[in-house]
Formats: C-alpha cells, structure tokens, sequence
C-alpha cells in the first residue's frame, strides 16, 4: 500500500488499519502518518517494514522524483493534529464500513490510479511538509476552503499548491470522530470541484503534530529486577495572587483550563497558559476587582461582600466577569450562581456560559453574542484571606444533597408511609370470638352487647 497502489480488492481503510496497527506496536518517536494520490499518477515507493519511520531525507527524494518536471497543481490537506491511532480508532477497519469516519478519503483512494501511503512519518517541525512542497514546487501554498476553491480559476500551466486546513478535536464541543467526519466532508467536497472543474491534482493529507504523542522510555537507566513503583505526582502551578496594599494578597484564583472563544464554530484559548498582568486589580473590605490582562484578551472579576440579616453573616459574590477583545467587551453575570460565605472561597469543576449555565450572558452588543468562556477546575477568593498564601475552606457549587439525592429519598419516604399504614390497618382487623353450632341453640346476643 505504501508503493504504487495494487490491484487488490481488500478495503483501503483495512490495509492502512493493518499497517498503523503494526507500527503502533513497533514504534516510540515522534511520527505523523501521511497519505498520497494523485489522478495522474505516482512513481513506485517500496513498502517500509513493520516499525520502519520514514526519513525526511526520504521523503524530500521521494517528492523530487514526483515533481520533478512539469507544472503540478497540489492539494495539501493539513490537519491540526494527526495520528496513525485515528485511522485505527475510528477508520472502520474491522468490517464495519458505514462507522468509518473516512468515508470519502477512502473512496479517493480507491479510485485513484495509484496512491502512497507513510503510516510513520518522521515529525520534526509543524512546517515542515508545507516548506518541502513550496521548495520542490517553486509557489507559495494559497489558502482556500470549498467556498473559496469553487470561485477560484486554477491555471495548470503553472504549479499551484492549495492549502486547506482541518481542524482537529478539542473535547469541549465535538468528539473526535464528529470532527474528523466533516474534515473527511470537506475533502470529498474539495475533491469533487476538481473532478468538477477536470484539473489534474495530486493530494496530500497528513498532520501539522502528532495528536497522540509516545514518550521515549529509556531503559537503561532502570533498575533490574523487581521493585515497587510510586505515582508520580504532577506538578502543581501556583494560583494568581494579587497583593493589595498591605503585606498579603488579598485576591487569590486557581483555574486548571481558563478557555475562552469568539464564536461557536472557532476554537478555545487557553489563557491558563500564559502569565497574565495584574495591573487594574483592587481589592478592600466591600469590593475586589482582578484583572488578568494577556496578549490577545483580557479578563476580569469584579467581587462584592454584602451582609445577609437572614443569615446573620457576610457573602461575598462574583457579580461580574468581563472579557475584552478586539476593541469589544462582553459581559457575564455570576452573582445568581456563584457566591459563598465571606471567609471562604468558592470552587467548582466547571464554570461556563453556554452548558449548565453559570456566567449568564449580558451582552447588549451583537458582535459579542457568540463569545464563551468554560472555565475547568475553578477556584476563587476575593475576601477573607488574612494574609494566607493558601485558600479558605472551599464552598463547592455541587451541594451534597443533588437533585437525585432528593428524589430518592422523597420517593423511599412515600413508600415507607404507605407500609406503615397498610401495616397499621392490618393489626386493626378483629377476628369472630364465637361461631353458631347448628346442632345447638342459636347464639343470642343481647342488642345492649
């Protein structure tokens, strides 16, 4: 499958299976899986062994002698992120066609006059594919998507190299198999306005980075013999603190992942990432304000602390968090979901705009209306810390008694009473103390009895 595509009928999703499955086991450095057909044709490539990783250098030779005369016109197909475990998690390799989430690059392939297939490709560089291709072309790559490629007049007179780039699963929105789905839509789409338009191409998909990376092991440096494993323990990054005008801080925030997006169908920043400036942030006995300024984004959480007579004690709640983009600012409401006792911080496993609501949008701009923040592993405190360097007991949004908690307990108390009941009215029932003997005088009872 890796040289000149053969004459035999076994599905390409199978073979491609068999050869990742192969150098999974195999092989442990960086590799990126790369796939080639052409509606011309291709010169042969020797199939690599099992656990073979193709060179760079091979590859560069391999591309010389496919365009080395002749103008071409190239479709690079760059995915984010790329694997040889995606073709065999979700390639429907085992028979079951209609699951396979490469549908359309298998058909491609199948009926192209011939086709090369790097399951292990060596990685170095995201650039390094694209780089190659506009060395051995002699054109810079264009951007295109099917939109754009439909309008577009290609001359094949001249090379031309199209670049279209997929995305590749986040985990937030969309599973993995949905998002390679529609990338495998998207090349049978940009597929058939070449067929359509009757230019010759030849096309390219591979990854920009491994999405499953395989560490080294190195077992020289291992003991031999038996001996017992201890976990290791990740490391920690420290909260963002702010320190007011005294010796502590004052402000404290832990955040695992703090994403933000501008759209629905864009992707997440994580600006947990990055180190951010503090400059803006205020805090006294009544209201903190922390300001997490970054390259692109700034972030900001505006606090208050009441006094509650119904509970005869000090709140403290986060009105408010801004985020400030492009000129533009949205705004989120917090002070309905998220609040906890002064003296304590507040935490919860995930804080977002747009599922189980906790920041409410409030945004009055339409420019600002699809923007979102999910916030995981969230932790804050903006009163209350006396100069401590750690956080206050933790009040968690989760309460201990959850919706199915309730239920429970309500519906075992509902039947409970109705079995004491039932139990109650049975010992009530009296039996007959005395019987009429049909041979003997008929029992008389007296109406005053």
């Amino acid at each position: 499958m890796s040289g000149s595509r053969s004459s035999s009928r076994l599905p390409v999703m199978a073979i491609i299976g068999l050869f990742f499955a192969l150098f999974a086991t195999r092989s442990s450095a960086a590799q990126v899986p790369l796939l080639m057909w052409s509606s011309d044709g291709l010169p042969p490539l020797a199939s690599p062994a099992a656990g073979h990783i193709t060179s760079n250098e091979k590859l560069t030779a391999y591309l010389t002698s496919a365009f080395g005369s002749g103008p071409h016109t190239v479709l690079l197909f760059l995915q984010d992120k790329l694997s040889k475990d995606d073709f065999t998690v979700f390639g429907g390799v085992f028979g079951n066609k209609q699951d396979s989430a490469f549908q359309n690059l298998e058909a491609a392939m199948q009926s192209s006059s011939s086709s090369v297939t790097l399951p292990a490709l060596e990685w170095s560089d995201s650039s390094a594919v694209p780089a190659l291709l506009q060395e051995k072309l002699g054109v810079s790559p264009l951007l295109v998507d099917a939109n754009t490629l439909s309008h577009l007049s290609v001359n094949t007179s001249a090379s031309n190299l199209l670049l279209i780039n997929l995305p590749y699963c986040t985990g937030l929105v969309k599973s993995c198999k949905e998002v390679l789905h529609e990338n495998d839509e998207m090349i049978g789409k940009v597929l058939s306005i070449m067929k359509d338009k009757k230019v010759p191409y030849t096309a390219i998909y591979t990854g920009l980075q491994p999405s499953r990376g395989i560490p080294e092991t190195s077992f020289s440096s291992q003991p031999a013999g038996r001996s017992l494993l201890q976990a290791v323990v990740p490391d920690v990054k420290a909260p963002i603190m702010f320190n007011g005008t005294g010796s502590g801080p004052c402000i404290m925030l832990w955040v695992q992942n703090l994403n933000v997006s501008l759209s629905s169908t864009s992707g997440w920043t994580d600006l947990a990432a990055q180190t951010p400036n503090l400059e803006g942030s205020l805090c006294n006995n009544s209201n903190s304000m922390l300001v997490l300024s970054y390259t692109n984004f700034t972030l900001s959480f505006a606090m208050t602390q009441r006094f509650f007579p119904v509970s005869g004690r000090n709140w403290f709640t986060l009105d408010t968090v801004q985020l400030r983009a492009n000129g533009l600012t949205a705004s989120f409401i917090g002070s309905r979901n998220i609040y906890a006792p002064a003296e304590y911080s507040f935490h919860c496993q995930s804080v977002t705009s747009f599922r189980d609501t906790l920041l409410v949008p409030n945004n009055t701009n339409q420019n600002t209306t699809q923007w979102r923040l999910n916030f995981v592993d969230f932790q804050i405190q903006g009163f209350g810390l006396s100069n401590r360097t750690d956080f206050s007991y933790a009040s968690d949004c989760a309460g201990f008694f959850t919706p199915g908690i309730w239920m429970g307990l309500i519906t075992s108390l509902l039947m409970l009473i109705i079995f004491v009941y039932g139990l109650h009215m049975i010992m009530q029932l009296n039996t007959m103390d005395r019987f009429d003997d049909p041979k003997g005088p008929s029992i008389s009872v007296p109406q005053s009895e």
